[in-house]
């Protein structure tokens, strides 16, 4: 069960600016967050991914800072980085639709929660629920109607971390999300409507 945050050091969250690139360097460490992705991941065609991977993936995400774009948001605790969501426009991310199972659902323009990346020591304590919904926040003050979310369904407690990098249900239903399509058992998209003229256009389609 996670820890109560009230009883956990006060959490800040903030979107990546340029002056916030050193803290989400120093949260993703040597390996990049995991193995040199440096989470382009969703950003690449895989083999442009492969050959950059590692060095030049850090380069591709710093560039995309300095250059005034927001990739996601970071989450601090002590005053130190805890966590990470990405989260874009889904035109950003050109590998989700390369994906037979998380292919656009309609031609809605919706925003992506694509990764979550959290500081072990801080994990099952219910800070992805508070990064993703400081990514929802941060996607309606920019303008975003409705933010997409692609999570693993499982009910195992044991499920691997390394697997769980989109999050899980129950990270996104805390905070309104619903399903609106399913072509894997284990992959549903998720949405939420984050303004009053977008409601409806979460619903469920066939």
């Amino acid at each position: 069960m996670p820890r109560d945050l009230a009883s956990e050091p006060a959490l800040v969250l903030h979107p990546v600016t340029p002056e916030r690139w050193r803290d989400l360097e120093a949260l993703f460490g040597p390996r990049g967050a995991c193995a040199g992705c440096w989470c382009m991941w969703w950003r690449l065609g895989r083999k442009e991914f492969e050959a950059q991977k590692g060095e030049n993936n850090r380069r591709a995400l710093k560039q995309l800072v300095a250059r005034g774009a927001v990739p996601g948001v970071l989450a601090y605790r002590d005053d130190q980085p805890a966590g990470w969501c990405c989260i874009g426009p889904r035109d950003d991310f050109p590998a989700l639709d390369r994906s037979r199972v998380l292919a656009r659902v309609d031609e809605l323009p919706v925003w992506s929660i694509v990764c979550f990346f959290i500081v072990r020591r801080h994990r099952h304590q219910g800070l992805s629920t508070r990064l993703a919904q400081a990514a929802v926040d941060y996607a309606r003050a920019s303008g975003a109607e409705v933010v997409e979310a692609y999570p693993i369904d499982t009910s195992s407690p044991a499920y691997p971390d390394a697997y769980a990098y989109t999050g899980l249900v129950p990270t996104f239903t805390r905070i309104g999300f619903t399903e609106v399509a399913r072509r894997s058992p284990s992959r549903p998209i998720l949405r939420l409507a984050t303004r009053p003229s977008a409601k409806g256009k979460g619903a469920k389609h066939g």
